[in-house]
């Protein structure tokens, strides 16, 4: 209730007509382009982690696509399509691919790209990625016997290789120089050189306040028409500058004042506000919506015990999250939802008595005392600056509190529990215990691109749960022959990663987006900034 008087609060504020707001303005240099040049974006969070492959954060993923580009994206449809590849070839039984680059691909420090960058740059990749680990098990070697040539022979055949090059994330496949993607895909790389339509202005970077892109003028874009992350990556701004307002209110009067151009991530309580604002459209990107998850570190008590994971399960209530987090309206949400996204071929009624309401509060606390629960703290981290996830990590905490347990509750901006979800040392010792956060609904589509439901231990998601029956599944899933087996093993999947408690599924919901009304092209899907541009 107190999230929703303070959205109301700050409703209230955007609705006024006249609030002098120079937030925006603070630290902007002097340029020499003219503003209707200039797109200024506000974010869900700042970029902290800037390196593509060292998290899953979206806000690190739009980063990507800006800086570098993709092998293959993904269309309205989510078919894979040649981005950086001209063609490929398939030979040998499905065991030997060949894949041919475009001409023109340079990277910022005027290197052109070559196969061997692709190589080194897929290999980093999937030392962190599902899909990545998928085909790295399958490959017998890559190569680059041209400059723009790459092949990669197999030990058996992988039908989901297009898919796994196209991969969207997070994180994203994209191609760095060789030089880089060479490192340790556990350390961040030192230096942002892509290939991709813009360039990170460094010099320009001002930490939890503004993030700067300027127009590559070097970057030949594909043909066709821009859908999804497919395309030609034509932009039609000479800067983007994210202005980073971590309050709702600011940004929302920000927005309506012509302050700045498009807010990625407005609260849906403030959606009929803006909907009223002069000057302002509404309009949705992320068609599949989102799925929230609740992630378990499974190393260290008390979430190492699968009981006390049940205990929680049982508890909980995807109700009480999703309206916190998509408001009142029932089409801007959905419960009762299982691990896959609704409505996509995956998604099964597999297990879904375990999460179905009714929640018994009682049952499920004698199941926390029966688990053993020794009243050890739970350091559970949510995000100050993103108000869904804000609004998630305050159920959160209310349901652990219901339950019983001790809530050590530790509220920071997203980009620092970015960084600490990471640690995997004790709670005690800078750890943590559970966090809430949310995918878009094409990363939850089946078992692969999933990154939440992988379960082999250290090589897992953060959280790094480990279950062997989960991990069979996946194989099979991957192995399944057509789409009826796909689906028979996705339930079976489902079941078993909800009796183990993976992590928490806490359900769908739908949020939009706001722009100025002289914004036009916004490309559907993802938050991506070609094709758009000012009418």
């Amino acid at each position: 209730m107190l999230r929703r008087d303070l959205l109301k609060g700050a409703a209230l504020a955007a609705s006024l007509p006249a609030i002098p707001l120079t937030a925006p303005r603070l630290a902007r240099p002097a340029i020499a382009a003219s503003t209707s040049r200039v797109l200024r974006f506000v974010p869900q969070a700042d970029v902290t982690v800037t390196d593509p492959v060292m998290t899953t954060a979206y806000i690190t993923r739009h980063h990507a696509l800006m800086v570098w580009d993709q092998l293959y994206g993904l269309d309205d449809r989510l078919v894979p399509q040649p981005q950086m590849v001209e063609s490929h070839t398939v030979e040998d039984n499905g065991l030997r691919w060949t894949f041919r680059l475009r001409e023109g691909l340079k990277f910022h420090d005027g290197e052109p790209v070559r196969g061997r960058d692709c190589i080194a740059s897929i290999k980093r990749w999937a030392a962190r990625d599902t899909l990545g680990q998928a085909l790295v098990a399958r490959t017998a070697e890559m190569a680059a016997p041209e400059d723009r040539v790459f092949t990669i022979r197999l030990t058996k055949p992988y039908g989901l290789m297009l898919e796994t090059l196209a991969k969207l994330g997070p994180p994203a496949l994209v191609i760095m120089p060789e030089r880089l993607a060479n490192g340790d895909p556990f350390k961040p790389i030192t230096e942002l050189v892509g290939s991709g339509p813009y360039r990170w202005k460094a010099d320009e970077r001002v930490v939890g306040a503004r993030v700067v892109y300027e127009r590559n003028p070097d970057y030949v874009p594909r043909q066709g028409r821009p859908e999804h992350a497919a395309g030609p990556k034509v932009v039609h701004f000479d800067r983007v500058e994210y202005a980073v307002m971590p309050d709702p209110g600011t940004a929302a009067s920000a927005l309506s004042n012509g302050e700045v151009d498009w807010w990625e991530n407005p609260p849906n309580d403030l959606l009929p506000v803006l909907r009223r604002a002069r000057g302002v459209a509404v309009g949705r990107v992320v068609t599949t919506g989102g799925m929230g998850t609740g992630v378990f570190n499974h190393l260290h008590p008390p979430f190492n015990n699968p009981a006390i994971r049940r205990a929680v399960l049982m508890a909980s209530s995807q109700a009480d999250f999703m309206t916190a987090a998509a408001g009142t309206d029932p089409k801007m949400m959905g419960i009762d939802v299982g691990l896959f996204t609704p409505d996509t071929a995956m998604a099964s009624t597999e297990g879904l008595e375990l999460v179905r309401e009714p929640r018994d509060l009682e049952a499920a606390r004698k199941a926390l005392k029966e688990a053993g629960y020794k009243g050890e703290k739970v350091v559970l981290m949510s995000a100050s600056d993103n108000p869904l996830l804000a609004a998630l990590g305050e159920v959160g905490r209310d349901l652990l509190t219901k339950l019983g347990m001790e809530v050590d509750f530790v509220v920071a901006d997203w980009g620092t529990v970015v960084q600490r979800r990471a640690s995997k040392e004790p709670p005690a010792k800078g750890g943590w215990n559970m966090f809430h956060t949310t995918w878009n609904g094409v990363d939850m589509l089946n078992p692969m691109v999933q990154q939440t439901l992988r379960a082999n231990g250290d090589k897992a998601w953060f959280g790094w749960p480990s279950s062997q029956r989960v991990e069979d599944l996946r194989a099979a899933w991957l192995e399944a022959p057509d789409l009826p087996a796909q689906q028979k093993i996705a339930g079976q999947l489902q079941r078993a990663a909800l009796e183990d408690v993976v992590y928490l599924p806490t359900g769908q919901y739908f949020q939009d987006s706001a722009w100025r009304s002289d914004i036009r092209d916004v490309v559907q899907g993802t938050f991506v900034f070609w094709g758009v541009r000012r009418g």
